[in-house]
């Protein structure tokens, strides 16, 4: 086999998302629309990260319901199996392994100034009854360098508040490459423009499952709950301080752009600024524009739920095809290191 880096001419874009439940419409605009947008351009391969998953206190049972779910979920989105290779990430367990080589020349340092970490100790302090915080929630972060650099991915598709990952990943390769060999393209950022999506309830707070089930509007959602959800949500006082839109009336518009609806975003814009603007009419659009939305991807869904057992065998196949990629790299990086091969 080839060196995985010359099998193709495009640049390659490696990225993942993790199996926590439905998906809601900020993780669709936020990563998965452009994920699907540039499959023509790039040779692209997408996980499923369940094992950056366990990281957290999480039931066995319902990471197994959502890791298929999340498949069907990505393939009603959009995401083309005959373009992309769509896989788990558990199902490679190349991942692991590369994940401990890593650790030995990433920076301890590096790790402890991880926002993340901080952010999701904070999380489990407040949440979870024994206050447990696992070294993989330490650690995970070059489990996610391992996740790029064993497919040598050119590009990460990334929010500028999500570089800082990218950066340890982008440092990794540097050390190793300086000290066993040019091998690691150094990725990078591919980034794109994520909507500031808000709680419809409290838009103070990003939106997130993590909140409750009034916070957030899942990308499935039935008509009538999405409906009930806009029209309760929170729109503050109109005007803030200065004459800036409330995060509330900002979030609205911010719906209705996302779902591309540019006609009727600016002409409730210019409503908005001369003064004439009904809350009400408001939220009747960014309802009519969400619903739309949602109605389109839970029949792709309804339909894809119909075919379980084939989606079983496509992923399966999808991720083997992954582990090849996967282990071809191992192999070379095994050389390199100085660590035996025992298979060919």
């Amino acid at each position: 086999m080839k060196s995985i880096n010359k099998l193709y001419s495009k640049k390659r874009v490696l990225s993942g998302i993790q199996p926590t439940g439905s998906m809601h419409i900020g993780n669709y605009f936020g990563a998965v629309k452009n994920w699907v947008k540039i499959q023509d351009e790039y040779e692209c391969i997408y996980s499923i990260a369940d094992l950056h998953t366990i990281t957290m206190p999480y039931n066995p049972t319902e990471l197994k319901k959502n890791t298929f779910q999340m498949i069907i979920d990505l393939l009603a989105c959009g995401i083309d199996p005959e373009k992309s290779i769509l896989f788990i990430q558990s199902l490679v367990p190349e991942h692991t392994e590369l994940t401990w080589i890593l650790s030995c020349v990433a920076s301890y340092g590096e790790l402890t100034r991880m926002t993340q970490f901080k952010d999701k100790s904070a999380q489990i302090k407040s949440s979870s009854k024994n206050n447990f915080i696992s070294t993989a929630l330490f650690t995970y972060p070059i489990l996610q360098a391992a996740d790029i650099l064993i497919y040598k991915a050119d590009f990460v598709p990334v929010g500028k508040d999500q570089i800082q990952h990218l950066e340890l990943s982008r440092n990794i390769a540097i050390r190793f490459n300086k000290q066993f060999g040019n091998y690691f393209p150094e990725p990078q950022p591919l980034l794109t423009d994520i909507p500031n999506l808000l709680s419809l309830a409290d838009p103070t707070k990003k939106m997130s499952k993590s909140l409750g089930d009034k916070h957030y509007i899942s990308l499935f959602e039935e008509e009538e709950s999405v409906r009930k959800k806009v029209k309760t949500a929170i729109t503050d006082t109109g005007q803030q301080q200065g004459g800036e839109m409330s995060l509330g009336i900002k979030n609205l518009f911010n719906l209705i752009k996302s779902c591309g609806k540019e006609i009727e975003y600016n002409e409730l814009f210019e409503q908005y600024h001369s003064g004439n603007l009904k809350y009400k009419e408001l939220k009747d659009v960014t309802s009519d524009a969400l619903v739309e939305l949602t109605s389109s991807f839970r029949q792709k869904k309804n339909n894809l739920m119909n075919e379980k057992e084939k989606l079983e065998g496509l992923i399966k196949k999808l991720s083997e095809k992954a582990r090849n990629y996967a282990s071809q790299t191992i192999k070379e990086i095994k050389k390199l290191v100085g660590l035996p091969i025992i298979y060919q």
